[in-house]
């Protein structure tokens, strides 16, 4: 069996800083290509692009991992922005919502990752809760991950992968608030976040909110890896308008 294509999506940052080197950068955090390669897979960067060239790229992978990063624009869902919410990465949003659009009219199995499964909520119509206490690592610290329980509900995908409760490694202030049409619940947090959603059907899709990445259980990563060996399924499902709604004077 060969491996697996799996496209990652990464950071676009306005400078970064590397041995002599200050330069705008595609960047992402290792872990990412990492938890693809131990799993049998072979990763392949996607850094932003124009959102229509989003069907050719996947169309030369095998799986596509939506990377943790930035929040997701409150305008993406029809909302106000919060004063706690950061600043705008616009051109991620297009091309990962672009990204997922075509991995599921593709049949491409898709995994979410934190912001990964927040844009897969919002690119089927979902909401997301723009601040939530309690979910970004210890109290007064930044860039430190935290842990806490996420419950399977049974029946469900991820459930079939991880049957038990688990301890996950942490990073997030933002959340599914309405559920996307289609997509289900598939694990809970003890305070009643939902902490995976998944699309039943043959297709494989399913987004966990916390960082699968910096833990040392391979099971997700494998089970997408084990889904990409598979000729691809197509969900039928209906989109979102991903367009940013129109503004007063736009």
């Amino acid at each position: 069996m060969s491996e697996p294509l799996i496209g990652v999506s990464t950071y676009l940052e306005p400078v970064a800083r590397w041995g002599v080197w200050e330069l705008p950068a595609a960047l992402l955090p290792a872990a990412y290509p990492r938890m693809v390669q131990r799993s049998g897979g072979l990763a392949a960067l996607l850094p932003p692009d124009a959102p229509r060239r989003a069907a050719a790229a996947v169309a030369r992978l095998d799986g596509l991992v939506i990377a943790g990063g930035a929040d997701v624009e409150p305008e993406r869902y029809g909302a106000e922005r919060d004063f706690r919410t950061g600043p705008p990465a616009r051109e991620r949003d297009a091309w990962e919502l672009a990204l997922i659009r075509a991995a599921l009219e593709s049949g491409t199995p898709v995994l979410g990752i934190c912001r990964g499964m927040q844009l897969l909520n919002v690119a089927l119509g979902g909401t997301l809760v723009q601040h939530l206490d309690g979910h970004a690592g210890p109290l007064g610290a930044t860039g430190v991950l935290g842990t806490h329980p996420v419950i399977p509900v049974p029946d469900t995908l991820y459930a079939s992968i991880v049957p038990e409760e688990t301890d996950v490694p942490t990073y997030h202030h933002q959340c599914v608030e309405r559920l996307a049409p289609g997509l289900v619940a598939s694990a809970h947090a003890p305070d009643g976040t939902i902490e995976a959603v998944e699309l039943p059907g043959a297709q494989w899709v399913l987004g966990v909110q916390w960082h699968p990445e910096m833990g040392d259980d391979p099971r997700l990563t494998q089970a997408l890896v084990t889904a990409s060996t598979t000729p691809p399924v197509r969900a039928c499902t209906p989109f979102a308008d991903l367009t940013p709604p129109r503004t007063a004077g736009a």
